[in-house]
């Protein structure tokens, strides 16, 4: 483990993974393997932390055009990919690449792994949280408080509560207890905060001492907030690649290699130090800090 708290805005970029004429919908870590699922594509690609090079595939049967949720659990050495298309969670063992594949509630899109090692699933249009043990039985459903608008992405707290994405625009993120209901949100937030507004939030990640973090996917960058949400940043993740080719967004505007594009999501991987950010519009894998 590192020696202490993980200074964010000390990372640097250390390696990218470039596009391949597609967009990176979910990216995951796991020891020195970094999970990539992009859009139409059956597969789950494997790349070497250190170089960034293509191990392996994993192929997922059936695998719809938007898997937007990846996670891998180490307790149980597998990989999770949620299919928005057809509300199901697909498991790969990472020994042998075993897939198999159980039903959800309507189109899940963010995953992760919780403190008791089951795998949570959020279901954006039925706005519910689901818990699942790793053999695919239902651990308990949360149905989320009203004022919380097509969740994207929860991560637990420490606490015990979950900080939940919120895909919209201005975007929002919130803290929600087991019960649904909601005890922190960030609206307002921006009215006194030099950030401003989100723009359609999705991927989140949570650091060992509950700082929070959000891919803000329509601002072209990271924030983090604390788990209060009183308090909100920009981390200075800068990125040169030697490109400087402009790609424009829907409105003509320009956008340079040396931003992120369209942050969708994000892993973080605190005890190597490391955050990979997976880009819509960029079609790139990003990794800041150690390798």
């Amino acid at each position: 483990m590192l020696p202490g708290p993980l200074n964010l805005n000390a990372l640097s970029l250390k390696h990218a993974i470039p596009s391949c004429g597609s967009h990176v919908l979910a990216v995951a870590s796991l020891g020195d393997e970094v999970f990539v699922a992009r859009s139409d594509s059956q597969k789950v690609d494997v790349y070497d932390a250190g170089t960034l090079s293509l191990q392996r595939s994993i192929t997922v049967p059936g695998l719809g055009t938007q898997p937007y949720g990846l996670t891998a659990c180490i307790s149980n050495s597998c990989l999770y990919v949620s299919d928005y298309d057809n509300h199901s969670i697909h498991r790969a063992e990472l020994a042998g690449d075993k897939v198999t594949k159980w039903y959800v509630a309507s189109h899940p899109a963010g995953l992760s792994v919780n403190k008791a090692h089951n795998l949570v699933v959020v279901c954006c249009e039925e706005s519910k949280l689901q818990e699942y043990r790793t053999n695919g039985s239902l651990v308990r459903e949360i149905c989320l408080d009203v004022g919380v608008m097509i969740p994207w992405h929860a991560v637990q707290l420490s606490s015990g509560d979950y900080v939940v994405s919120e895909c919209t625009s201005p975007g929002v993120v919130s803290v929600v207890g087991v019960n649904g209901q909601i005890r922190q949100t960030t609206h307002g937030l921006s009215q006194i905060s030099a950030v401003g507004p989100m723009e359609h939030p999705r991927g989140l990640a949570v650091t060992k001492n509950d700082e929070i973090l959000v891919a803000d996917e329509d601002n072209h960058r990271i924030l983090s907030l604390t788990s209060s949400l009183n308090s909100i940043q920009e981390l200075a993740l800068r990125v040169d690649d030697g490109m400087h080719e402009p790609w424009y967004d829907e409105d003509g505007t320009p956008w340079y290699d040396d931003w992120i594009q369209q942050p969708l999501c994000l892993c973080l991987d605190e005890s190597r130090g490391r955050i990979c950010v997976g880009e819509f519009a960029g079609g790139r894998v990003l990794v800041f800090g150690d390798v």
